[in-house]
């Protein structure tokens, strides 16, 4: 790329969280919702555009306030390739996308800059966090993939297209806690027991 890369990033918090039977994103952490954390993980020196994606009126005030932009999901029902098409419309222009997921509570913004930064010296590759070989999230996708990220749907997400291009993946190694996502209350307070 000639000019400095456009990046643009989706926080994705838009589920229901059935699983975790609350609003899984207002559960706290070492004192700020998950939500705030995720949000915070994200290196705003390298992310220009910023989207989060969300159905709750609590989350477009924290989007406002961390310099995000609010966009609102009145159908999470449409899984997540609804999400990734809403948040995907607006950087349409970019050179490549970052998508975060937001139940990760250990991950570090120093992880998601060095996967940035991994993901810039192979521009032509999908650039994942992973361990022991292992993809988890979050994933940046170069633009040549929007249009197969906009065409998914149901509850499919970036691993889609990813499995259908295997040999594009290039994994970014990191330790086993910056990946966990908390799914129940019950996986929240295994990782607080883990981190103490």
């Amino acid at each position: 790329m000639e000019h400095a890369p456009r990046l643009g990033c989706v926080v994705m918090a838009a589920g229901n969280a059935r699983r975790f039977g609350a609003n899984k994103l207002a559960a706290q952490w070492e004192g700020k919702p998950l939500i705030r954390r995720a949000m915070e993980a994200i290196p705003t020196e390298l992310y220009r555009y910023r989207v989060v994606v969300t159905q709750y009126p609590e989350i477009v005030e924290l989007a406002k306030e961390l310099s995000f932009t609010p966009i609102e999901n009145i159908r999470p029902d449409l899984g997540i390739s609804h999400t990734v098409a809403l948040g995907l419309a607006p950087l349409a222009d970019c050179d490549a996308v970052l998508f975060q997921v937001s139940d990760q509570p250990l991950l570090r913004r120093e992880t998601v800059a060095e996967l940035t930064e991994f993901y810039l010296s192979r521009p032509e590759c999908i650039a994942a966090l992973s361990h022991g070989g292992v993809r988890g999230n979050p994933c940046i996708f170069p633009a040549r993939f929007f249009p197969e990220l906009l065409e998914l749907s149901g509850d499919r997400g970036g691993s889609a297209v990813i499995r259908r291009h295997p040999e594009a993946l290039a994994l970014w190694e990191s330790d086993a806690g910056q990946l966990a996502d908390v799914d129940t209350p019950a996986a929240l307070e295994a990782l607080r027991q883990l981190k103490t």
